[in-house]
């Protein structure tokens, strides 16, 4: 079994790490594609495509966050068999949770497409780039089945401790979608299509990439015989894994596009200067959720395997490695906001630049509030209580609402650059006392 690691044994700070670094590298490429993504349609296309292509990140959340996180939620169950050393279970797991992942796939992409142009409408999009925003926002629906495949069939290859062939299909897909967005942007002038087109072709390289490794490589997840039967039990118990992660994305999702509302409601410029943020935010965010989706592995595993000991021991080698990358994005944000900021929009925009560099730097002071949020979600999810750490997405949707409603419109700007932090430590006011309390009952329960 040369390509999976058991997290159960061994420096719990080792595990994490070397489960995590892969999976941070192929991320921040992934969220670097998007920057260059970015970058070229707000070089070449303007700042109305730069807009329309960000006036519907907050909607993408939405729903990808939930196809994102369900699919997370699938395979915590496969990591604890995994752990268990239950291998027939696990590939029984893997049977069923494709089965769901495709009348997801189907029940969300059609309904969504259809409603398009209402959805647009509904935040705000300004009438000078709605048409735009639609043909990019369209494109990122179709390739829902897409993205629920890739993180399905991920999710099943990191459940047995691998993340760095994950890392290598993300390279090859990021390469991928910047040669293509080049092309289709810069050569073909096809504008926010070429760039959308783009990551529909990359997402379809990222999942055949998956699927073909699994086939050659990992051949013990895939199910056969009775193991591909659908299971009543099993199907219910991946779903209350998956669907409360994934509406824990979801719930969070409606307060971001409550945020977002409010703030394109602000005008053209103030869509472009978030969209420029939000852009180089996620590349250093991307950091601390996948310290978390290590600890979701890791957690699971040892949970499995009877190692609660393990588990707490896990809690602090992150929380050290969590604070050790804070510092180190603090000491590149606070003094390169600005020259961040050029890589998407002309030097003479420094009103706009202005605005994305302060959002950059106030989101700075509260990384540590997120990295411990994402390590909490993850563990406890990981664990085995997805319904409990919906609760956290819960306070982040009231927080930023609460911000959206009444501090955006009395401070602008401003009040959209402190939505974020207001909802990380929301979030954190009930995740702390949730992750105590749910040690302690593990404690009894295995004693």
């Amino acid at each position: 079994m040369a390509n999976v690691r058991d997290m159960t044994e061994g420096s719990p700070a080792r595990n994490i790490l070397y489960f995590a670094l892969p999976l941070v590298l192929g991320y921040v490429l992934q969220h670097l594609y998007q920057v260059v993504d970015a970058a070229i349609v707000g070089r070449w296309v303007g700042v109305e495509g730069l807009a329309a292509v960000g006036a519907s990140s907050s909607i993408m959340f939405l729903f990808l966050g939930f196809c994102n996180g369900a699919c997370a939620g699938f395979s915590v169950p496969v990591a604890q068999a995994f752990g268990a050393k239950e291998y027939s279970l696990m590939r029984q797991y893997v049977a069923n949770a494709i089965r769901i992942g495709i009348w997801i796939s189907v029940l969300l992409t059609i309904p969504i497409s259809v409603f398009c142009s209402p959805i647009l409408r509904l935040v705000n999009v300004p009438d000078d780039i709605f048409h735009q925003a639609w043909i990019y926002l369209m494109l990122q629906f179709l390739g829902i089945p897409l993205a629920i495949a890739y993180n399905l069939l991920a999710g099943f290859i990191r459940s047995l401790g691998n993340s760095k062939e994950p890392f290598y299909f993300l390279l090859v897909s990021s390469a991928t979608n910047i040669i293509l967005d080049l092309i289709f942007v810069i050569v073909f002038k096809w504008g926010v299509f070429g760039a959308g087109f783009a990551t529909l072709i990359s997402q379809v390289v990222s999942v055949s990439l998956c699927y073909s490794f699994i086939i050659r490589q990992m051949k013990m997840l895939i199910p056969v015989g009775e193991e591909r039967r659908y299971n009543s039990d099993h199907v219910t118990h991946l779903l209350n894994n998956g669907i409360p992660m994934g509406l824990q994305f979801s719930i969070t999702g409606i307060g971001i596009i409550m945020l977002q509302r409010a703030n394109n409601a602000l005008g053209t410029m103030y869509v472009a200067a978030f969209t420029a943020s939000m852009r180089v935010k996620y590349v250093f965010t991307t950091v601390f959720e996948n310290i978390g989706v290590a600890m979701a592995t890791y957690c699971g595993q040892n949970i499995g395997a009877k190692r609660l000991d393990r588990v707490k021991s896990g809690l602090k080698a992150a929380t050290g490695i969590m604070l050790v990358y804070f510092v180190f994005t603090f000491a590149v944000i606070f003094p390169f906001a600005d020259e961040m900021m050029t890589l998407f929009l002309d030097p003479s925009q420094k009103q706009i630049i202005d605005l994305a560099s302060q959002y950059m730097r106030i989101s700075n002071y509260f990384y540590p509030v997120l990295g411990m949020l994402t390590i909490f979600r993850y563990s406890i999810q990981g664990l085995g209580y997805s319904t409990l750490s919906l609760m956290s997405g819960v306070m982040e949707m009231l927080a930023r609402c609460a911000v959206s409603i009444w501090m955006v419109p009395a401070m602008g700007f401003m009040g959209v650059c402190l939505g974020d932090p207001a909802a990380w430590c929301a979030a954190d006011l009930f995740l702390f006392p949730a992750m105590y309390f749910l040690l302690r009952h593990l404690s009894c329960k295995q004693a």
